[in-house]
Order: structure tokens, then C-alpha cells, then sequence
């Protein structure tokens, strides 16, 4: 019974569940850490994340950031 409930609930409320836990670990990251530390941490995961999902998607890693950083001199 509490499976079906839960399982009930997870699926109907999926965004609002993962945003309220998301709210909590950046609240006491700001607590624990102090602001900009815990802005830092954020932007690395944001990026990690943002690379991976790339990676995921066969997309060539060499392209995207060669867009983002200078090229280097040969």
C-alpha cells in the first residue's frame, strides 16, 4: 500500500519533489560553505553536467570547446 502511494506521489509530483531536495542541499551548502563557495561548487557540477550530457549525446567534445577557448598557438 505505502509503495503504491509513494510511487503515486513520486510520479505526479517528480519536479517539485527534486527542486524542493535541490533548494535544501544548495541552502545548507550556502550554510556549510559560505556563498561563493557554494556558487562555485554549483557552476562545476553545472558544467560536469553540461559536458556529460554532451558526451551522452555522441556530440564532439574537441568542437565545443574549441567555441569556448582561445585556440592555443602551434
Amino acid at each position: 500500500m505505502w509503495k503504491d502511494i509513494v510511487r503515486d506521489v513520486l510520479k505526479e509530483h517528480k519536479g517539485k519533489i527534486i527542486g524542493a531536495f535541490l533548494g535544501l542541499v544548495i541552502s545548507l551548502m550556502i550554510l556549510f560553505l559560505g556563498f561563493f563557495r557554494a556558487v562555485f561548487i554549483i557552476m562545476c557540477v553545472l558544467i560536469g553536467y553540461f559536458i556529460g550530457n554532451r558526451i551522452d549525446k555522441k556530440e564532439d567534445i574537441k568542437e565545443l570547446l574549441e567555441k569556448f577557448l582561445p585556440p592555443g598557438s602551434d
